[in-house]
């Protein structure tokens, strides 16, 4: 046996202080092992984003770089594939056009579409000569479109054919401001002339390409301080922020990967492919291709329906998959499904391999010497599922589960690690180790440019110099945003004596491994990784005759709302007396009729407000009580307690919850 061997991940580079003069306690202060003796320095030709990709089209000229399955009478086919040459030779082109509209360093274009070869030619286009990448993306809620184009001031937007129609929309007020479309294809004539009757040119992506052809201008490289982009990310106030991003933290990103990697056996390679299906428009498939693509690998993008992801797995059969953990659910629960349908023996054996090569696997051994037995009798099986060759998964964006962790690390014959990080801190600021089990339930440890540390939060009771230590995570680092773009006064309140103040709650252990626990703010994730504003969606769902009070519940380990509704009683009367219902108004709360209504109406309240999928309410237990004090479920000011509501109604409720919530999630 190997035995478990503890491995030091971390250094702590400060002492905790003590809360002095108004100011609350910290922590310590951990750093990544790679980085004991300060963050290393960036090498020549990793300087900026455009840096990177340059070297790797000059390093592998030949290698495949992007991938896309074309349709054929509605049905995706086999990838096809740009070299580094063909897609460097498309930059300059779209590039080169973007010059000859004027489109001047600093000036803002935008991206909007599903993941694509074109979407990141653009991208490209814009490091090379110094244009600031803005993507767009319409799950941000009702009119974020509209308002990002108009708040960055863009000038141009690359878009897919399917979405011109949106911009192009009299809701969209601010496509008037913009000089161009150009379509990832093309666009049609009514659309051409809609455009037209606004002041806006469309072009096709080969009208463009040719544009630049034939007047070719050499690349106007950024410089490491430059902004990158500015990547917009959920908002509090309902309008989303506008995170800038600079050209040396993308290279910082980089950079940091490639030490970490470094460290294990298993190297990635010109030879590795990545599954690109998580939106380009956020942070964390973004900094994954940058890497892939200083490596000289290759990325695959989904064919456009994430229902049929598996059809792609099996296609392109990845070497790494990167998802949030509704996507690792969703494998759970199909392994789970593929395993009741087994007789019973083979149940038994499945189970007791998985057990045996998990605790072989919290002795100390290894993802690939744990059981080669048992993968090669019963996990090959969950490999081949997907795809076949996958050396590593990535779970962010969310926590992810222990039991389904757990699970994964035994089942997949990959590696598998969990990571924390926001838009601001360029994605992953903490990362796992694989073949470590003391990580799993965890975000791992602070990322090698990364510092980390925890703040008292006294008024949720979280004291970093307690025992466990529990605060507000703080990030500092190479990779921290430089400030929300035209809001000075939020950046100045998140970014306090250079830590970013991240707004979650962690736990830390004595040698900095962090767990998240909770949010300060009435803010959170569901599963799959989309935030959700509590408090807004109280104020609309709140709206109906019908509802006198509601909290909204959610968190990071499911991927739906559920509520807890106080009906408002003269109406709710009213209701069981046109509908035939007789009793109490306590009594009439437990019906299910009531409970259909009190669902109809919040998703005509959801669907009046355009709230998006992941924002509707699918589960309510209705409470005749109104919150009270008495309760300890509001404060004197008739604030909403959440923590207290949440014990409150696991124990008064646990039942219903079971019934009611657990169905839904």
């Amino acid at each position: 046996m190997e035995g478990a061997k503890k491995q030091v991940f971390t250094i702590q580079v400060e002492d905790g202080k003590p809360g002095k003069d108004g100011r609350p306690a910290v922590g310590p202060v951990f750093r990544n092992i790679l980085a004991k003796d300060g963050f290393p320095p960036l090498d020549p030709d990793m300087r900026t984003s455009w840096d990177v990709f340059r070297t790797a089209a000059g390093k592998y000229p030949d290698n495949r770089m992007l991938g896309w399955r074309p349709f054929k009478d509605g049905v995706p086919g086999p990838y096809l594939w740009k070299s580094y040459k063909e897609v460097y030779e498309e930059v300059l082109q779209i590039g080169s056009a973007l010059q000859q509209l004027g489109v001047q360093p600093g000036s803002r274009v935008g991206i909007y579409g599903s993941n694509c070869p074109q979407w990141v030619v653009a991208m490209q286009a814009c490091n090379g000569y110094s244009i600031i990448c803005v993507p767009l993306y319409d799950t941000l809620g009702a009119g974020a479109v509209d308002y990002i184009i108009d708040h960055a001031e863009i000038d141009v937007v690359f878009i897919q054919d399917k979405k011109i129609k949106e911009i192009l929309s009299p809701n969209c007020t601010s496509a008037t401001r913009l000089k161009a479309l150009v379509a990832f294809t093309s666009a049609n004539n009514e659309q051409i002339k809609d455009a037209e009757q606004i002041g806006m040119k469309v072009y096709s992506w080969n009208d463009f390409l040719k544009m630049g052809k034939d007047k070719p201008v050499q690349p106007r490289p950024p410089q490491p301080n430059d902004t990158c982009t500015i990547m917009y990310t959920s908002g509090t106030s309902g309008q989303p922020k506008g995170v800038m991003l600079s050209h040396e933290s993308h290279g910082m990103y980089v950079k940091g990967v490639d030490l970490f990697m470094d460290q294990f056996e298993d190297k990635m390679s010109t030879e590795d492919v990545f599954l690109s299906f998580l939106p380009l428009a956020h942070i964390l498939d973004r900094m994954i291709e940058e890497y892939f693509f200083h490596k000289g690998a290759s990325v695959g993008y989904y064919h456009g329906d994430l229902n049929a992801l598996r059809d792609d797995l099996m296609e392109l059969k990845p070497t790494l998959l990167v998802g949030v953990p509704r996507v690792y659910e969703k494998i759970y629960e199909g392994i789970l499904k593929a395993l009741a349908d087994l007789r019973p023996l083979r149940r038994v054996i499945f189970n007791a391999l998985y057990n045996r090569k998990l605790a072989s696997m919290k002795a100390g051994y290894t993802q690939k010497t744990a059981s080669p037995f048992a993968d090669m009798l019963a996990f090959r099986k969950v490999k081949a599922r997907l795809g076949g060759r996958l050396r590593l998964l990535i779970s962010g964006g969310a926590p992810l589960s222990t039991e389904i962790e757990e699970f994964m690390r035994v089942t997949s014959c990959a590696y598998f690690i969990q990571g924390y990080g926001l838009t601001e801190t360029l994605g992953p600021s903490t990362v796992g180790y694989p073949d470590d089990m003391s990580l799993v339930g965890t975000a791992g440890v602070a990322a090698t440019f990364t510092e980390l540390r925890l703040e008292e939060v006294p008024e949720m009771g979280y004291d970093p110099l307690g025992v466990p230590s529990r605060g507000e995570i703080l990030i500092r680092g190479s990779t921290v945003f430089t400030g929300y773009y035209k809001n000075p006064e939020l950046t100045n309140e998140v970014m306090v004596d250079g830590w970013f103040h991240t707004g979650d709650i962690g736990e830390m252990t004595p040698d900095g491994i962090l767990k998240v626990i909770d949010r300060k703010k009435n803010i959170f994730k569901l599963s799959q990784g989309e935030y959700v504003a509590v408090e807004y969606l109280e104020k609309v769902y709140v709206f109906p005759p019908i509802i006198e009070d509601i909290w909204v519940y959610g968190d990071s380990y499911k991927s739906m709302l559920v509520a807890v509704v106080n009906p408002h009683e003269e109406n709710t009367m009213k209701w069981a007396g046109s509908n035939g219902y007789k009793g109490s108004f306590s009594e009439i709360c437990k019906s299910e009729g009531l409970k259909e209504h009190v669902l109809k109406e919040l998703a005509a309240a959801a669907q009046k407000n355009k709230l998006r999928g992941f924002e509707y309410i699918q589960g309510v237990v209705l409470d005749p009580v109104p919150f009270d004090i008495e309760r300890d479920l509001v404060t004197a000011t008739m604030k909403k307690r959440r923590n207290y509501m949440l014990k409150y109604y696991q124990v008064i409720y646990f039942h219903l919850l079971q019934c009611d919530f657990c169905c839904f999630y």
